[in-house]
């Protein structure tokens, strides 16, 4: 048996083992270690990793500089295998000797990823289609294939964390009994969904500009750091799902400025009138900025900086499920390892 060797520690590394592999798997690797054990298994950095091992599946997004490290380091690029896409497809490229070490799913996947779409079941599939079909006007023609590798062993859909998170806060919403909502730069293809589905006019505010028109949906393109938009003491219920995290960023062009999810946090809460409600969701766990995507924040810093409503709820969302009413600190050291953790916060001005 083939003994291997994963690079990573997150995702990806969860869905290979989780499709199965055909091998030994004997540790992990990071490039920089951050943790002792993975999956019950000794995590190694570069500097330590054994000798002792057949394959590395580089389980890792950053192909290009996981290859440059394999490169310096002189690791033998013939017993490395790669599951994402880089500008060319590096290391070991020998199909037969992927497919006996992926598996079958995992070696779908990486054909998959690779456009390999004639190595994997498809081409058995077309034969077996051929062979049985009877219509004329459905028999296969070669201009007009759309091979899809894929989606055979996709899971149905995906529950992350943006859908728990959104599922939270319309659930919430809909108990509230509101018919008006305002919404600072949330997801319009989740979240802004739920509400328009159950007749709740939103109006909703974004730097960015809207896709097109939404009947209920009122759109405001502007920065919202100020919130200059909204007189204070006016809004019954409000939200902001993963979006004040961003601002003074300059990630999707507005001014660069530390000071600005704070200074917006200050603005909200002046919003909000009596009896009125605050939905929040940012990445909590150590703090951090990891520029220019987004910063993470302790709990507390949040619940400090919306001194002026009462916290009703600390929830988190991550790892595909809700985690309810959550101590403020209990994740104050998470690193994350791959998958944010994403603080939903319910206030109330009382």
């Amino acid at each position: 048996m083939k003994k291997i060797l994963i690079w990573g520690t997150g995702k990806i590394a969860d869905e290979l083992l989780c499709n199965g592999i055909e091998g030994e798997l004997t540790g992990f690797l990071e490039t920089v270690r951050g943790k002792e054990f993975y999956q019950g298994k000794k995590v190694f950095s570069v500097e330590e990793m054994p000798k002792d091992y057949d394959y590395i599946l580089v389980a890792n997004s950053y192909t290009d500089q996981i290859y440059q490290l394999c490169v310096d380091k002189g690791i033998d690029l013939e017993k490395v295998i790669f599951l994402r896409a880089a500008k060319s497809r590096p290391g070991q490229t020998d199909t037969e000797v992927i497919r006996e070490i992926l598996g079958v799913k995992n070696f779908t996947n990486y054909c998959h990823t690779f456009g390999l779409w004639r190595e994997s079941f498809i081409t058995e599939d077309m034969k077996t289609y051929e062979s049985l079909n009877v219509r004329e006007n459905f028999r296969i023609d070669t201009k007009h294939l759309w091979p899809i590798a894929g989606d055979r062993y996709a899971m149905a859909g995906a529950m992350h964390n943006y859908f728990w998170q959104d599922l939270w806060a319309a659930r919430k919403i809909r108990q509230s009994g509101v018919e008006r909502h305002f919404d600072i730069g949330s997801r319009i293809d989740g979240f802004i969904a739920h509400l328009l589905a159950m007749d709740i006019e939103v109006s909703l505010i974004d730097v960015r500009a809207f896709p097109g028109e939404v009947e209920h949906l009122h759109t405001i393109v502007d920065d919202a750091t100020s919130l200059k938009q909204v007189a204070d003491a006016s809004v019954e219920s409000m939200s902001a799902l993963c979006s004040l995290e961003h601002f003074g960023l300059g990630r999707y062009g507005d001014p660069i400025d530390p000071e600005a999810c704070f200074t917006c946090f200050a603005n909200l809460q002046k919003k909000i009138k009596k009896g009125g409600r605050l939905y929040l969701s940012v990445p909590v766990g150590r703090e951090r900025v990891e520029f220019n995507a987004h910063r993470v924040f302790y709990a507390q810093t949040i619940a400090d900086a919306f001194s002026d409503l009462t916290l009703k709820e600390f929830s988190c969302a991550a790892e595909r499920r809700i985690e309810y009413h959550v101590d403020l600190h209990k994740y104050d050291q998470d690193g994350h390892d791959g998958e944010y953790r994403y603080g939903l916060f319910y206030f109330v001005r009382e």
